[in-house]
This record gives C-alpha cells, structure tokens and sequence, in this order.
C-alpha cells in the first residue's frame, strides 16, 4: 500500500473534499492536526498546521501545501469527472491534456495541492 502525506491548512475540509468529490475514505482523525484517508491502495495522511509535519525545520522555513509534486488518481471517464469537479467548485490548474499514454488534467484540493486524474488511453 503506498502513502502519501499533504501538508493542509485546514483538516477538516482537506477530509470534505477527498471524501466527498474522491471517493476516498475516512480511517482515522486526530482532530485538526491530522487525518488518513484511503482510496485502493492508496493511503492519504493530511497533516493539519497543528501536526509534527507542519513544525518549522532547522533552518526556521516552514513546510506548506501546494507544489507540484502529486497523488495520480486514474479514473476511468474523465470528461465526466471533470464535468463533476467543476461544477462542485473545484478549482483545476489546465485543461486536459492528451499524451502517448492517456490523458490527465491537474485539480487542488482546499489547501492548493494538486491531484493528477488521469485516463488511460
């Protein structure tokens, strides 16, 4: 199973949107600090300001969401998907996107990190 960790600004809509626009599951919250979501064998931690994640490192920068770096979700009718996301608000970062595999376009979730939906061809 593979993990993943997102630094979010707030935990209780990061849970919100992965549940209930991701068809993720909730397994475990640690109040505002953290929450673990699944989805397959994917297990997502959601890591609060409040959270070890979130403390400043040795050099005084503090982690933070957002980025490029990203969860790839493969859906199987994405049109559809994004049809679905965009009229619950959600906000994309492009359009989709053709390549020799499939075809993928960029979301973000309440904190402005990325997920990456992606059809294969």
């Amino acid at each position: 199973m593979a993990q993943f960790r997102y630094l979010v600004r707030e935990v209780d809509a990061a849970v919100a949107f992965y549940t209930g626009h991701l068809a993720f599951h909730l397994e475990e919250q640690f109040g505002s600090a953290m929450a673990i979501v699944s989805r397959g064998d994917v297990r997502l931690w959601l890591a609060g300001p409040t959270s070890s994640a979130a403390r400043p490192m040795r050099d005084g920068s503090s982690p933070q969401p957002g980025g490029w770096n990203r969860i790839v979700l493969e859906v199987e009718d994405l049109t559809l998907m994004v049809d679905r996301l965009h009229r619950a608000g959600v906000p994309f970062r492009n359009e989709i996107v053709k390549g020799p595999g499939g075809q993928q376009t960029l979301c973000e979730d309440p904190s402005g990190n990325p997920i990456e939906l992606f059809q294969p061809s």
